[in-house]
């Protein structure tokens, strides 16, 4: 009796240990069923979680570094455009300062030409002062105020810094963007001065206006100046739209960067759905047969009287 004893003993106890990892199995593959994650804690493979969090963090600093990218790319395109209207109101000061040349003109048409100069230094002072995405001065560096202002004789002042803000973009990499206007508006003129355009354009104003005995030959000598200006807005136009590109480039790479590790979290922590289900419903029905093959067997007259 003993021995039948001990054999009905490990017969439940193998019943219960195999209807135990039969539940275990199943409440695992529900779990990852319902979140889609393989690994539930740590430890179920040390080494796969680890990379998992190195891939986790790695992403979120991949956030961090698109959304600085989509910034200046935002703060750019800003540029860009504004430098493009920039460029055509220097192109027609350039037209009015052809005019300004003639010898043939009276003080009342020097005076009309005068007039829309001004009009065109406004205009550039007011792109100047654009504001950037974060609504702080877009050429103005790192001011969050305006980039010029106008002194009392309608001179325009740059009182921004000498660097345009710098994010970073991922990689060690950084990127400005926007420039200052220092950079899109001064030059060297024939005589070896630091000057601008606005201050050319304002020096050809007052001239016309009566501030030179010889019109013509500020006309002249702006002419000169106002193409130099306008190569210099030009290069610093190219600069953006290399930038641009660049960033272009940058956002591609962390596209298919983020594909890779998205691929990779998958292959180590992601759940094959199809066969995660298949595997459950296959568990369910063993445990299911189990138990029933269990609850027959212990109810059998045998076991009754064995026990």
């Amino acid at each position: 009796m003993t021995i039948v004893s001990t054999s009905t003993s490990a017969f439940y106890e193998r019943s219960r240990a195999s209807m135990k990892d039969l539940r275990l199995k199943a409440e695992t593959l529900q779990a990852q069923v319902g979140s889609g994650e393989k690994l539930s804690r740590s430890s179920d493979d040390p080494v796969a979680a680890a990379r998992l969090r190195t891939l986790s963090r790695l992403e979120k600093l991949a956030t961090i570094d698109s959304s600085n990218a989509d910034r200046a790319t935002a703060d750019l395109s800003l540029a860009d455009s504004a430098m493009s209207n920039m460029s055509t109101a220097i192109i027609r000061a350039q037209e009015l300062a052809t005019q300004a040349a003639s010898t043939t003109l009276t003080d009342t048409q020097r005076a009309g030409i005068a007039t829309e100069l001004d009009q065109i230094q406004q205009d550039l002072v007011t792109l100047a002062n654009s504001r950037d995405s974060n609504g702080h001065a877009l050429f103005g560096g790192e001011s969050s105020g305006n980039a010029y202002e106008l002194d009392a004789n309608g001179n325009a002042t740059y009182i921004g810094t000498g660097s345009a803000d710098s994010l970073p973009i991922g990689d060690g990499q950084t990127m400005a963007s926007s420039m200052t206007g220092t950079q899109i508006f001064e030059f060297t003129d024939g005589n070896g001065n630091t000057t601008d355009v606005m201050a050319t354009i304002k020096s050809l104003s007052d001239a016309l206006k009566g501030g030179s005995t010889d019109p013509t030959g500020s006309a002249n000598d702006a002419l000169a100046s106002l193409k130099t200006g306008l190569d210099t807005l030009s290069t610093a136009q190219t600069v953006v739209g290399t930038r641009l590109a660049w960033l272009d480039t940058v956002a591609t790479r962390s596209t298919n960067l983020s594909e890779l590790r998205a691929n990779e979290k998958s292959d180590l922590g992601g759940v094959d759905m199809t066969e995660a289900i298949a595997n459950l419903q296959e568990t369910l029905t063993v445990l299911e047969a189990s138990q029933a093959s269990f609850t027959k067997l212990s109810s059998l007259s045998l076991f009754n009287n064995l026990n």
